[in-house]
């Protein structure tokens, strides 16, 4: 880690975000409620390194990834309703994806120069920890062979 993405944590209060990898930190929860008691919706900063990518995982919840500053991202989809595996570059502000819910999805940097990237990612609903699900390697890669190098890449 540079002494620049150390500064960065330690300025935004980012911590580890377990299992997906890369540093994070929520900066809103809304406080509307859904009538089962969910959260409407929840917001993070979500900080990429060459270490700490987002690996492959889904959610049952649509995310939105919005691009805010740094290195250029490569964003990954991988849609097991139609085997389409789609890839979107976010390197100016506000560059934007969302992510259905089902769709598996990971992301790093595309190249690398400060070392770094900045997004911001909402769900709405809130972000659930039940949702989540870590994508395996070797699974992944026989349902999306096409894609078999980006999983490689972007699986621990």
């Amino acid at each position: 880690m540079n002494d620049e993405v150390a500064a960065i944590i330690a300025r935004l209060g980012l911590e580890p975000l377990p299992q997906e990898g890369g540093f994070f930190r929520q900066i809103e929860l809304s406080k509307e409620r859904l009538p089962n008691g969910r959260a409407a919706r929840s917001v993070i900063w979500f900080l990429l390194t060459p270490e700490g990518f987002s690996a492959l995982h889904r959610l049952q919840t649509p995310e939105t990834w919005c691009f805010s500053e740094g290195d250029a991202v490569e964003h990954v989809q991988l849609d097991p309703r139609d085997g389409r595996v789609r890839v979107t570059r976010l390197a100016v502000k506000g560059d934007a994806v969302t992510v259905p819910g089902g769709v598996w999805q990971g992301a790093q940097l595309a190249e690398v120069e400060r070392g770094w990237a900045r997004v911001q990612c909402t769900m709405e609903p809130a972000w659930a920890e039940e949702e989540f699900e870590l994508g395996e390697r070797n699974s992944l890669a026989r349902e999306f062979p096409a894609a078999a190098a980006r999983i490689a890449a972007l699986t621990r």
